[in-house]
């Protein structure tokens, strides 16, 4: 069988005008630096300020975790656990629960003798 004739009158495809520029807008695709979170600049040593506002507050606290002490007290993660255990000893707050990851304390709620 023959080949058809070209019925459609076009002849070839034109040459494009910008075709040394090599892609559709001619720019090289930037790759975007991502999403960064900012850097979080939490204590490391307690401070006096921090130390008391600790032993007030912490102990008012419904639920009390490391990541919740170091995210309003703007502490370590470290310094948070510490913190807790210092609690403890002192019998401010309880133990609910304890993971191999996260560990759930809240305030030590006294009843008075009647």
């Amino acid at each position: 069988m023959p080949a058809k004739a070209d019925k459609g009158g076009k002849a070839a495809k034109p040459a494009k005008a910008g075709a040394s520029s090599g892609g559709k807008s001619g720019k090289k695709k930037k790759w975007s630096k991502g999403k960064s979170r900012e850097k979080l600049n939490n204590l490391v040593l307690f401070d006096k300020a921090t130390y008391e506002k600790l032993m007030k507050e912490a102990p008012t606290y419904k639920l009390i975790t490391p990541s919740i002490l170091s995210e309003r007290m703007k502490i370590n993660g470290s310094l948070a656990r510490k913190a807790i255990k210092d609690l403890m000893a002192k019998g401010l707050i309880r133990l609910v629960s304890s993971q191999a990851g996260q560990s759930i304390y809240t305030r030590a709620i006294t009843t008075a003798d009647k």
